[in-house]
């Protein structure tokens, strides 16, 4: 039987609200620390002397608060009180402990990433009570309301993206600055950096905004269809055309077609892009007569099209007229400071559709996304949360949720030397960045010669 106590009251004096429950684990029962009777008339609080048996009576009671002890524990005591408190998802922990435990590193940790608030012992009859008891009823009607425990940062947006760093920022910007031109925009980055999102925040903000927003991947056609999906069809124009087909670039008129991984496109249809490029006119295959379509541009690709001009497989008459706008999207390892804003972000969008019980994440899950690469980019995040909140049965989502592995604490400990690179690579990015990639105004700006920049542009691999 588990050891289960009422505080020394019976039934017949019970006269305390039946869903204000709380549950008190002590796992020094040769050292207990007794209740106040002032704490315990307001409160049914059952107290418990062992993780397993607590867990036991948490799965077929429902507390919406629970106190624990952790004061003089062993290791596995404390893992045993953290898988605990991690599993009840609806119930808001509050820590008993006195002043000296609070030194114990674990001890601190296991507080900052798991319990609601915590309370120095001993408890004196009336102010620290007090106290307690304003706790109690705020972790009490928190988890009645079933709200956040943390706030969400103060973060721009720009349809749908987000983030705080200055590579993130310096795209806000140069959204809203080319925007409202007609002219074609290239944006260029790896795969799951939110390619999309650009181009449809560019349409979004410009005048074409009431018309169409029509994406292709290029990628994704056959190259017997391509040429009829964009430029469109007669009837009778190929096998199998038994009606007139309107292709998507005729689709965007007075709007924005979006041509994703534009370097798949074969080189026999570049011919009929750049014309269009040219001129704003199309035929549709089978016909002789030229359409009119007023369409802005906006490609993306995740390969370097210069390279592809190289080598004969991209014209470079079409480079040319595809990238009179650029926007450079900078992959997620690279804008450290907005992985944690997007997993709660993220988090709050999916939630719901999940049901999940988990109210956010652990200290250790959010140090294992911060030293991931993340070579899936934003997609891969968003992919991982989602699997995160159907997997996670605990209050906080763990690394192991996250399918992460879970970083060491000597891990993080850097040496001067990877400082040192750090710190020249983010002041490399942010001169090329204020000078548009013009080497020598980013030498000028950074203080160093052309061939210095160069040599240090080797160095960290950005050439």
């Amino acid at each position: 039987m588990a050891n289960i106590s009422r505080g020394g009251l019976t039934s017949s004096d019970w006269h305390i609200d039946p869903s204000r429950k709380a549950i008190y684990l002590d796992v020094n029962p040769s050292n207990p620390v007794a209740l106040p009777a002032h704490l315990l008339e307001q409160w049914h609080i059952d107290r418990l002397s062992d993780p397993n048996h607590a867990r036991t009576h948490l799965e077929s009671n429902h507390y919406p608060v629970g106190m624990a002890r952790l004061d003089n524990l062993s290791s596995i005591q404390l893992s045993q009180i953290q898988e605990l408190v991690n599993d009840t998802t609806h119930t808001n922990w509050i820590a008993l402990l006195h002043k000296p435990s609070l030194d114990h590193p674990v001890v601190r940790q296991l507080i900052h990433d798991y319990f609601y608030d915590f309370h120095t012992l001993p408890l004196p009859p009336q102010e620290n009570v007090s106290r307690l008891q304003s706790t109690l009823g705020h972790a009490y009607g928190i988890e009645l309301l079933d709200t956040p425990q943390t706030r969400e940062p103060h973060t721009e947006t720009e349809c749908q993206m987000i983030g705080a760093s200055e590579e993130i920022l310096q795209i806000f910007k140069l959204i809203r600055k080319i925007a409202h031109t007609d002219a074609p925009v290239l944006i260029s980055g790896e795969s799951g950096t939110g390619k999309e999102l650009i181009a449809q925040a560019l349409h979004q903000r410009s005048d074409r905004a009431e018309g169409p927003f029509i994406p292709v991947n290029c990628g994704a056609l056959p190259d017997t269809l391509i040429h009829s999906e964009l430029f469109g069809h007669e009837k009778g124009a190929y096998t199998g055309a038994h009606r007139q087909n309107i292709g998507r670039l005729e689709a965007a008129n007075d709007g924005t077609i979006f041509l994703d991984e534009i370097g798949d496109l074969p080189i026999e249809l570049q011919t009929y892009l750049l014309r269009f490029l040219q001129e704003k006119t199309i035929e549709r295959l089978g016909s002789t007569k030229t359409q009119v379509v007023n369409a802005r541009v906006i490609a993306a690709t995740h390969v370097n099209l210069q390279e592809l001009v190289s080598q004969g497989k991209f014209r470079e008459d079409l480079f040319f007229r595809l990238n009179v706008l650029n926007v450079k999207v900078p992959p997620l390892r690279e804008r450290n400071e907005d992985i944690i804003l997007l997993a709660q972000y993220f988090f709050q969008q999916l939630k719901q559709e999940s049901n999940s019980s988990a109210k956010g994440y652990a200290k250790s899950a959010l140090t294992s996304m911060t030293h991931y690469l993340w070579p899936g980019n934003v997609r891969e995040l968003i992919n991982r949360v989602r699997r995160a909140l159907v997997m996670s049965e605990h209050k906080l989502i763990t690394a192991d949720d996250l399918g992460l592995e879970e970083i060491a604490p000597s891990s993080l400990i850097t040496t001067l030397e990877d400082a040192r690179n750090l710190a020249e690579k983010e002041m490399l990015k942010k001169g090329l960045m204020a000078s548009d990639n013009n080497i020598s105004k980013a030498a000028r700006s950074l203080g160093v010669s052309r061939v210095t920049l160069y040599h240090l542009l080797d160095k960290h691999h950005m050439r």
